[in-house]
């Protein structure tokens, strides 16, 4: 099955003149999301892989079950002020100002191999600063797996240190 072929586009979505990827269509079709899945799993075989990032929020959609298909633990990158226990923190500037993105001091220890994973590679700042997080307690990065990347958006460029991996691609 194309992938592509179960994402809807919405018009004007937040906001006026941008076309919103819709990745509700493919997770609601149980053969598509396995493929996703099943994609993303492939891409990475043969790597020892210690933990899964996902970032907030849809990351956590495909972080944690291809952490299972991984044997591999799971970390959530949340938003600020979400995580209960001690965190380490990353700034990353969104068009008009700044967001903070943060993950448990104790979520990996020195020298885990680490996968990112989340639903949509856009400019990259947010990606960026997950892998600043887990450089910072000590997180080697295994690389990044994408559902979708905007290529027009030149996201890739801040990653240009680590594999990248996009299943689809606009």
């Amino acid at each position: 099955m194309n992938l592509r072929d179960t994402i809807r586009d919405i018009p004007d979505f937040p906001q006026e003149g941008i076309l919103f990827k819709d990745i509700t269509t493919l997770l609601k079709n149980p053969a598509a999301f396995r493929q996703s899945l099943d994609e993303m799993t492939a891409s990475v075989r043969g790597q020892h892989i210690d933990m899964v990032v996902g970032m907030e929020s849809r990351g956590f959609i495909f972080g944690a079950p291809l952490a299972d298909r991984l044997s591999a633990g799971f970390v959530p990158a949340r938003k600020l002020g979400k995580l209960p226990a001690p965190t380490v923190q990353a700034e990353y500037a969104l068009e008009y100002g700044t967001n903070t993105i943060e993950i448990h001091q104790d979520a990996i220890k020195a020298g885990m191999r680490v996968l990112i994973v989340d639903d949509l590679l856009a400019t990259g700042g947010t990606a960026e600063a997950t892998a600043r997080l887990v450089e910072q307690v000590g997180g080697e990065i295994a690389g990044f797996i994408f559902l979708i990347e905007l290529k027009f958006l030149k996201g890739r460029s801040r990653l240009t240190t680590y594999p990248v991996t996009a299943l689809i691609e606009y």
